[in-house]
């Protein structure tokens, strides 16, 4: 068969279209911070962790049920180890981003789900005090 060539892009470019630059203006001054195509080493990564956890416990962080502290902590975290990834593997750095942004998907659709629920119940209770009242009038009437 014929064998396909793709043109394999810079890992500088992936980095580029998966992690935006980030850009801020501070004392007057504009700056913008692209994101590191240097390789991770296992040092990195260990104070990656330790970051992580020290900021966990600064902002108090819940351990459990929906904290969107911890959510952004993490959220944060994930990135940095897609930036890993990719700077080692861009294959496998995209992959993961897939798997991100899915998770993500997934999280916004029980959001929704789980508001929705909550309005239903709230108009429920309302519904059935209404009715209980209305009940209770048509007793005292008879």
């Amino acid at each position: 068969g014929t064998e396909r060539r793709r043109r394999k892009l810079p890992t500088s470019d992936i980095l580029k279209s998966i992690i935006p630059a980030r850009e801020w203006t501070e004392g007057g001054v504009k700056w913008t911070q692209v994101p590191s195509a240097t390789p991770a080493t296992r040092l990195d990564v260990i104070n990656l962790q330790e970051q992580l956890d020290s900021e966990l416990r600064n902002r108090r962080a819940r351990d459990s049920g929906v904290c969107p502290v911890r959510q952004e902590l993490y959220a944060q975290t994930f990135d940095e180890l897609i930036r890993e990834i990719t700077v080692d593997s861009p294959e496998r750095g995209v992959l993961m981003l897939r798997v991100r942004d899915d998770l993500r998907q997934t999280i916004n659709a029980y959001r929704t789900m789980f508001e929705s629920s909550i309005a239903f119940g709230t108009r429920k209770a309302v519904e059935s005090e209404q009715g209980k009242e209305d009940l209770d009038e048509r007793l005292k009437q008879a």
